[in-house]
């Protein structure tokens, strides 16, 4: 971790005059994307193969690097706010709730997270860490927000949902970039250099954040102050017929807290070769090896080490048939520095997770049915099958109708089966969660300047976690049941060629209760708001100068129970010089709210301002 403590000591100006020995590269242009280039961009989440949005059976939503660079937003959830069709809640400087459709909560366990194919996760408690998670975020090309099941081809975890980040390549991200943001509560500098020639090249970057202590409601600081450092590089190598990916990164992390201070630290490495036929076939096989590291000055602590390897064949077309079929291994071995307070048994846990599986798209005609079948095999719950039914019907020009029905699981963590806390005992009965998604959805453009996607959607939940009491105490079991009914929407319009408007809506009402005969202890299936909706706009208003307006209102959220809110977020961009970008970020412009919780306590979130500058080479 030296390269991390050289990282963590420099200041903004000193990032910024390193990047200035760096050879020129220009500027990319900041004109939009009409509604047909949009719709042709292409995405891989819901088919593991290029297709274009406009042809996806699935609720997907693009949020594009150049969206987040023109919204200013400065950490991963923060640009996952974009996203309609996901939820998204700050409890604190750096803590988030992030979902999809449902499952809202700080430990969210039902999303699956991936960064250039490497999934994010904890097996400790089935979610992310969002507080120990950062990229550059100006090297990300696009973030595919999947809603919904995405259990066939990424398993047991994509629940209700997959968030998949691709960051660029190289070519895409040569020469040099410094940038810096300083706000009330948050300060960032980061530095990026890189190369690309003869098919082939490399990038390095390092990056430092410093979060200052939030506001309570009652007025003073809360105990949640925060340091990130970020450092690793990329290489590439490209051609007509195979390409090469290698990618790294080590971070630390150290994070106040009111309990026990926590820092995270770790490192990770990602290899991918990808073979490209000259029959349309293609072959890519990936590995990747990371160790993650959470420590609290008091209390418990947690190493994970974890070596992946998968391998996924798009076959050549045979008629009119279109077939991908793969398969992976994960082993992973965590040890856990056990305390009196909270303990894992046993305290060191070797996990293997095997799959494989085969999706076959058919087309006839104005349609299109993919069938889709995982079969999956973990050390708790030993196979799991996760089928997948998908139709689309082509309308008409730039109109799409379509349909699917899938089976996801949720298998055990650690959490569920090993903790020993208090009156919690270890409860190795916990089976997987399950739940079957139906769905029917619509994506079109309308009267010409607008698109529009939306689509409703039913589960059905079985064997939800609860926590039963005992004589001896208390043991996680699966005696809650539910549904989930709902409806996503969101459109784009383009009222002139450099205005751009998107809105979106989320509307749901869940439903739970106990399994008959069973009398189970009040749990938390999540805390969702039935209603939510936003509206951004995107507006180049003059040679060089760019706005955003982005407004989200968040319904009341039920347990715990939060207040309603709407926040207005403004940045003007000004492209000062052919190599300098500077922004003024206005945040939360109608007054303070709070996201999470309702306690005196709980975090505010004030109106904040914040500079941001970008030099590019």
């Amino acid at each position: 971790m030296a390269l991390l403590s050289a990282a963590r000591r420099l200041p903004a100006a000193a990032l910024i005059a390193a990047a200035a020995c760096a050879q020129a590269a220009p500027q990319a242009s900041l004109a939009d994307l009409s509604l047909e280039q949009l719709s042709n961009i292409e995405v891989t989440s819901i088919s593991k193969r290029g297709q274009r949005l406009a042809e996806v059976a699935g609720s997907v939503f693009v949020i594009r690097g150049e969206d987040i660079r023109r919204s200013g937003a400065t950490t991963i959830p923060e640009a996952l706010r974009l996203a309609p069709n996901l939820f998204v809640a700050r409890a604190s400087a750096t803590e988030y709730a992030v979902t999809a459709r449902a499952g809202a909560d700080l430990l969210a366990n039902k999303l699956l997270v991936l960064i250039d194919g490497r999934t994010i996760y904890s097996p400790l408690f089935s979610g992310v860490f969002w507080e120990a998670q950062d990229l550059l975020l100006e090297d990300i090309d696009r973030i595919e927000v999947l809603s919904g099941s995405g259990g066939t081809l990424y398993g047991s975890n994509a629940f209700n949902g997959v968030i998949n980040i691709i960051t660029r390549a190289s070519e895409q991200a040569s020469g040099a970039l410094a940038s810096t943001s300083i706000g009330q509560d948050e300060k960032t500098a980061a530095v990026r250099y890189g190369h690309w020639a003869d098919g082939k090249g490399y990038r390095l970057f390092a990056k430092r954040t410093v979060f200052d202590r939030s506001r309570s409601v009652a007025g003073g600081p809360v105990i949640d102050g925060a340091n990130r450092s970020l450092v690793g590089f990329r290489l590439d190598r490209s051609d007509a017929e195979q390409q090469t990916m290698v990618r790294g990164s080590a971070f630390t992390t150290q994070a106040e807290n009111p309990v026990a201070p926590r820092e995270y630290q770790g490192f990770n490495l990602l290899g991918r070769h990808t073979l490209v036929g000259a029959d349309g076939s293609r072959t890519q096989i990936q590995a990747y090896v990371e160790r993650f590291e959470l420590q609290r000055t008091v209390g418990f602590g947690d190493t994970l080490d974890t070596l992946d390897l998968d391998v996924q064949r798009l076959a050549a077309p045979m008629g009119n048939h279109l077939l991908v079929w793969g398969g992976g291994w994960r082993h992973q071995r965590d040890d856990a520095d056990n305390s009196p307070s909270l303990a894992l048994l046993p305290a060191q846990r070797v996990m293997n997770l095997g799959n494989v599986f085969v999706q076959d798209e058919w087309t006839l005609s104005h349609f299109k049915l993919t069938l889709g079948l995982k079969a999956e095999h973990n050390t708790y719950t030993g196979l799991e099958l996760l089928p997948n039914v998908r139709g689309t019907w082509d309308v008409g020009p730039q109109q799409l109708l379509w349909a699917g029905w899938s089976r996801v699981v949720r298998t055990p963590a650690r959490i569920d089966r090993e903790a020993r806390t208090g009156p919690l005992l270890v409860s190795p009965n916990f089976d997987s969660e399950v739940a079957r998604i139906s769905e029917l959805g619509y994506r079109g453009q309308v009267l010409g300047t607008a698109s529009l996607s939306a689509m409703l959607f039913h589960h059905d939940f079985d064997r939800l976690r609860s926590a039963d009491g005992g004589p001896r105490g208390i043991t996680f079991n699966n005696n809650y049941r539910g549904s989930l009914t709902g409806v996503e929407a969101w459109a784009e319009l383009k009222p002139t060629a450099s205005w751009r408007l998107q809105a979106g809506v989320v509307h749901q009402k869940p439903r739970y209760e106990a399994v008959p005969g069973t009398s189970p202890l009040a749990l938390s299936q999540g805390n969702d708001p039935r209603t939510r909706y936003n509206l951004q706009s995107f507006w180049e208003f003059s040679r060089g100068v760019e706005l955003y307006l982005g407004l989200r209102h968040v319904g009341t959220l039920p347990q715990p129970a939060t207040p309603s809110y709407t926040a207005v977020d403004l940045r003007v961009g000004w492209q000062a010089t052919r190599d300098l970008e500077v922004a003024l970020l206005l945040r939360n412009l109608n007054g303070s709210h709070v996201e999470w919780g309702n306690t005196a306590g709980a975090a505010e979130f004030r109106r904040s301002a914040m500079l941001q500058a970008v030099w590019r080479h």
